[in-house]
């Protein structure tokens, strides 16, 4: 592919920036974004950075009436030594790329949107926060916009990057959450977009999430959408289990996404000689274990979060209580790696991390 030139376009009102100790997530945005446009003429071109702006669209959109929408989520943290990494991030645009595919989207060229990201960062990098815990929230995004009300592939595209500064999840400490298993609506199906990060997913998954919270759960646990029977996610997270020494999660069928997170996780336990199996794990085999006192820990895996540790699981009005309700020397010790490793403070034996540094102008 021709390289291209990311354009730069400078604010010159820049906003005020939040207090650490008060942000709220996905709540306040930076001076700038990226956009990239499609057109079946001229594929993806006009890489560029301009102040962050509304966008203008035809109410004619196809975005507005099919869906047709992908996004991701990655985070840039702060060292201690004022370094500004990246984590994993041609992972994101490696699955950008497959849900891409599975909403019939062109694909974007990686080392393109990977440089915009760099640049942008570089930019904005003002705007990370400095606390414990605390990162410059990334999402990259891509919407239909061809004014069209038939349905069928847009043959227009825009894709955006915008950053948001996070405060901590765990602002009080790493803490088990309660968690109902979901028996009525089902997150997505084999053959399905499951496996796609796409708005819509997400969308089906509000309602049962609603209930949940109405009823003093954190989060849902999804089962399997044919028999009902099988563990896939936990609220947007993946899942894992400790079962008689073994740590499990469900194999990737179609239907559950492909998180970084839960795929750093599975690297990092092989590492350290524990074994880990990704293999179908049924709802009736956890009460089991639970029964048998062979389930030792719970936890879900995702950006936001990085571990979230489950402390209690509810299945037809029985209480699973995991570990005492307290987080697992597991979760605890992945916790600590992964977020280490992220903010430069561990070593990267994996190399994981890229640092936002002399960034070029064109690629």
């Amino acid at each position: 592919m021709t390289k291209q030139t990311i354009s730069v376009q400078l604010s010159t009102a820049k906003k005020q920036k939040p207090e650490a100790d008060k942000l709220e997530f996905g709540r306040t945005f930076t001076d700038h974004m990226f956009i990239m446009d499609y057109t079946a003429e001229n594929g993806w071109h006009d890489p560029r950075i301009v102040p962050y702006q509304p966008i203008e669209m035809d109410p004619a959109a196809m975005v507005y009436h099919y869906g047709q929408s992908v996004f991701e989520g990655l985070k840039a943290y702060l060292s201690s030594e004022g370094r500004v990494l990246l984590f994993r991030p041609e992972k994101n645009f490696e699955r950008l790329n497959k849900s891409n595919d599975r909403l019939c989207i062109p694909r974007v060229d990686p080392e393109i949107v990977l440089e915009g990201l760099k640049q942008l960062v570089q930019i904005d990098k003002e705007w990370i926060p400095q606390a414990e815990g605390t990162s410059l929230y990334i999402r990259p995004f891509i919407i239909s916009t061809e004014p069209y009300l038939g349905v069928a592939p847009s043959n227009m595209y825009k894709m955006l990057i915008i950053l948001s500064p996070v405060g901590s999840y765990y602002k009080e400490g790493i803490r088990p959450v309660k968690i109902a298993v979901e028996s009525e609506f089902v997150r997505a199906v084999a053959g399905g977009t499951g496996n796609a990060k796409t708005a819509g997913n997400y969308a089906a998954s509000l309602k049962a999430q609603e209930v949940a919270e109405s009823k003093g759960f954190s989060q849902v646990l999804w089962l399997d959408g044919v028999e009902k029977k099988y563990i896939e996610e936990v609220g947007s997270m993946n899942i894992f289990f400790k079962i008689s020494g073994e740590i499990v999660t469900p194999a990737l069928n179609g239907s559950i996404l492909e998180g970084i997170t839960r795929n750093s996780v599975i690297h990092l336990l092989k590492q350290w000689g524990l074994s880990v199996t990704e293999r179908k794990i049924s709802v009736d085999e956890l009460v089991q274990a639970h029964k048998d006192g062979l389930l030792e820990e719970a936890f879900g895996t995702g950006t936001a979060a990085v571990i979230s540790p489950v402390g209690e699981l509810i299945w037809k009005d029985e209480s699973l209580v995991i570990n005492n309700g307290q987080t697992g020397e597991i979760a605890k010790r992945l916790y600590q790696t992964i977020t280490g490793i992220q903010k430069g403070a561990l070593p990267d034996t994996f190399g994981w991390t890229v640092e936002v540094d002399k960034v070029s102008q064109s690629c």
